[in-house]
């Protein structure tokens, strides 16, 4: 884990201080940044994308802030495992259902991200999702059921969400209601290999994934825009919020082999392993991609027997 030391100024979230980097994007620009200044950052392969989603200020837990959240440059990594429905189930609230691939199997995944460039600086994070029902509607049309399986829409009930910074999980946990925690993580693709580590509360692995690198394909600024909504409880309500991703450069490989996943004692594998994984269905690498996350806004979850 990297244990370079920067210079940091301490900034109000919604009454918690939270260090970030001095002279970082937050420090200057307090999630209002000037789009011309970032397309001239070399890492960034352009803005034109953000230049379609303005910014709105808006009042929230975490304090006035602008919405949404800018990523300009971003990789991940979704291994996507087929579990029991029966195991889903206990992990989820009541309102909300699994998306079944076929009766009695639904679809889990563990997830990576890198933030190279962002408005609130570079950081690492990890997941434990469910694929959930859109919550709205009633029958699954087999389109839901497509979609969600390409990753071009999916709806997500998360289950772990550790993070590498603390504005990160400030953020993160008060403003959008994400079971998060700061934690050492480490996240890389190369042309050949995919690795990705976070360390539980003594500093040992909680999960790893390695894994070969599926072949990427280019796309330009715009043609591949996947959506993914994600529901929280905050404060007794439920909200969805919209993650948007521009994909830039990524590679998918169905029923991947030589895919090591290790799981150690830590909150990410105890999650994981309640879901009971049967078997890995899909790996999605994104080695280049941009995102805009926007905050949650209040949704109507229907009880569910």
């Amino acid at each position: 884990m990297s244990t370079t030391q920067q210079s940091t100024v301490q900034v109000d979230l919604g009454g918690r201080e939270v260090a970030v980097p001095q002279g970082g994007l937050y420090d200057r620009y307090r999630m209002n940044p000037d789009l011309d200044e970032i397309a001239r950052d070399s890492r960034v392969s352009g803005v034109d994308f953000f230049r379609e989603l303005p910014k709105t200020r808006v009042d929230s837990a975490i304090g006035e802030t602008y919405t949404p959240n800018f990523y300009y440059r971003m990789s991940s990594a979704r291994l996507t495992m087929l579990a029991r429905s029966r195991a889903i189930r206990s992990r989820l609230p009541a309102e909300l259902a699994p998306l079944e691939v076929f009766p009695g199997f639904g679809l889990i995944s563990v997830m990576f991200f890198r933030y190279d460039v962002c408005d609130i600086d570079f950081y690492t994070e990890a997941a434990v999702g469910i694929a959930v029902r859109p919550a709205r509607h009633g029958k699954l049309g087999i389109a839901d059921l497509l979609a969600g399986l390409d990753s071009d829409r999916l709806d997500s009930y998360v289950l772990s969400l550790p993070v590498s910074t603390e504005i990160a999980r400030v953020r993160g946990h008060d403003g959008y209601g994400f079971p998060k925690w700061v934690t050492g993580i480490d996240f890389a693709v190369d042309d050949t290999r995919t690795t990705g580590r976070v360390l539980d509360g003594s500093g040992a692995t909680d999960v790893a994934l390695s894994v070969a690198t599926p072949a990427q394909h280019r796309y330009p600024t715009g043609e591949r825009v996947s959506t993914l909504t994600s529901y929280t409880a905050i404060r007794g309500a439920w909200h969805s919020t919209l993650s948007q991703t521009n994909v830039l450069s990524a590679g998918s490989t169905t029923m991947p082999r030589d895919v090591t996943l290790t799981m150690g004692n830590g909150r990410l594998s105890e999650d994981l392993r309640s879901l009971a994984p049967i078997k890995s269905l899909r790996l999605d690498v994104m080695s280049e991609g941009q995102n805009a996350l926007h905050m949650p806004v209040p949704t109507s979850v229907p009880t569910r027997a």
